[in-house]
C-alpha cells in the first residue's frame, strides 16, 4: 500500500469552494467576535440539530468548561464521570474546581453504567457528566432517573454523537446540556471547534456572556467569562463541511455493513452493537477482542495492520484513572472487578472514514482471519 491508512480522516471541502468564502471574510476584515459566518453556522446547527439552543466555541474543551460553569456546581464538589474517555473529560472537571469521581460501563455499549453511577453518589455529588462513546449512546433513561433521585446535574460530553437522534429526539436535548467536539478527527469538523446545546433558547444569554468574557457592552461586564469564540475561518469551514456530513455518514453506514461482513461469526471478537430507535453518527467502528478465545490480543492485530500501514487506535487505552492525576482513583462498579479495567485492553478503533477502500478492508479481514 502506498501510503499509510489511519483511524481518522479530515472531512474537507474543496479548496475551489472555500476561496469564496476567504474572500468574503478579507473584504468584510471581521475575523472573529460573532461574525456573520459564525451567526450562520449557529443558525445552521440548530436547525440540522433540531435543537433551540446551539453555540459554537472554538473547541470542544472550552465548551465542556462552559459547561460545566454554567451549572454553578458547589466548589469541590463531585462529578462522577467515565474513565474510558479523552483526558478532556476528566480535566474539564477538575480545572473548575471540582472532583471527578469515576464509575464502571456498561458492556454492551461501553457507556458510563447508571448502576455505577448509583453507587458512586454521596452528599458532596453535584453532577454527573456522562459520554456517549464510539457512536454508542448512553442509557438516558437510566441517568436521568439517578440525577433526579439525586438531584444532581446532566451533562452530556456528545463529541462521539454529532446528528444522532434516540426515538427521533435530537441527541442535543438530554440532560441539562451537551458538548460537542468539532475536531478534525470528528464526522463534522470545523478543524477544530466546540458547540454546547441545550433545550431551552433561554440558555443563549448565559452562554454568550460565559463564553465572551462576561461582556454585555461596551462599558458592562455581567459574568465571569472565558474566550471560547469560534473565529470566522472555522466557520466558514463548518458551513461547507456541513453540506458533507450526510455523504460522509451514508459512506460509514456502508464501511460498517462491510466490517461487519468480515468480522462475524470470528470467535472473540465482539462487533459494535445496534442500538434500537438510535440512528448512529458513525463516528467510529470499535471492536473488543477476548484474547483467550480469539487466539490473539489487541495489541497482537494493532501491531500486525500497523505493519501493513493501517493505523488503528486503542481508544480509550490508557484510561483517565491510568494518568497521573487520577491514579488511584476509585472506579465504582456493580461488579467485584471494574468491567472497564478489563475492556480497555480489548478495544480497538479501525479506520473509519471515506478513505478507507475495499482493499483496505480485505487487508483488515486477512489480518482478523489470519491463523
Amino acid at each position: 500500500m502506498s501510503s499509510p491508512l489511519f483511524v481518522a480522516k479530515p472531512v474537507l471541502p474543496k479548496l475551489s469552494e472555500f476561496l469564496p468564502y476567504l474572500e468574503e471574510i478579507w473584504k468584510s476584515e471581521i475575523l472573529t467576535n460573532n461574525g456573520p459566518f459564525h451567526q450562520r453556522l449557529e443558525k445552521s446547527l440548530e436547525d440540522y440539530l433540531g435543537v433551540p439552543c446551539a453555540m459554537l466555541f472554538n473547541n470542544g474543551t472550552i465548551a465542556l468548561l462552559v459547561a460545566l460553569k454554567m451549572m454553578d456546581l458547589p466548589p469541590g464538589s463531585e462529578v462522577i464521570t467515565t474513565p474510558l474517555t479523552f483526558a478532556a473529560t476528566a480535566h474539564s472537571i477538575a480545572w473548575n474546581g471540582l472532583k471527578p469521581v469515576f464509575a464502571d460501563v456498561d458492556p454492551v455499549t461501553l457507556t458510563i453504567d447508571p448502576a455505577a453511577v448509583e453507587k458512586a453518589v454521596n452528599s458532596n455529588t453535584s453532577a454527573i457528566l456522562a459520554v456517549h462513546v464510539y457512536g454508542m449512546v448512553c442509557d438516558t433513561d437510566g441517568l436521568r432517573n439517578v440525577a433526579t433521585k439525586h438531584g444532581l446535574r446532566l451533562i452530556y460530553d456528545a463529541a462521539h454523537v454529532f446528528g444522532t437522534t434516540v426515538s427521533g429526539k435530537p441527541i442535543g436535548e438530554f440532560g441539562d446540556v451537551s458538548v460537542f467536539s468539532f475536531h478534525a478527527t470528528k464526522l463534522y469538523n470545523t478543524f477544530e471547534g466546540g458547540l454546547i446545546t441545550t433545550s431551552d433558547a433561554k440558555d443563549k444569554e448565559r452562554i454568550y456572556f460565559l463564553r465572551n468574557f462576561g461582556i454585555k457592552n461596551e462599558e458592562e461586564v455581567a459574568d465571569i467569562g472565558i474566550n471560547g469564540k469560534m473565529n470566522e475561518m472555522q466557520a466558514a469551514i463548518g458551513l461547507l463541511n456541513l453540506k458533507l456530513v450526510h455523504s460522509e455518514r451514508q459512506t460509514r453506514t456502508d464501511l460498517r455493513s462491510c466490517f461487519n461482513n468480515i468480522l462475524s461469526g470470528i470467535p472473540g471478537v465482539l462487533l459494535p452493537q445496534e442500538q434500537a430507535n438510535v440512528s448512529n453518527s458513525e463516528q467510529y467502528y470499535h471492536v473488543v477482542i477476548d484474547a483467550e478465545v480469539f487466539g490473539r490480543s489487541r495489541d497482537d492485530i494493532y501491531d500486525a495492520l500497523k505493519a501493513i500501514g493501517i493505523y488503528s487506535r486503542k481508544y480509550f487505552h490508557p484510561i483517565c484513572t491510568d494518568f497521573a492525576p487520577y491514579k488511584g482513583s476509585t472506579i465504582h462498579s456493580c461488579r467485584d472487578q471494574p468491567y472497564v479495567e478489563k475492556v480497555k485492553s480489548q478495544v480497538l478503533c479501525l479506520p473509519f472514514h471515506s478513505g478507507v477502500t475495499q482493499q483496505h478492508v480485505a487487508m483488515i479481514a486477512e489480518v482478523f482471519q489470519r491463523r
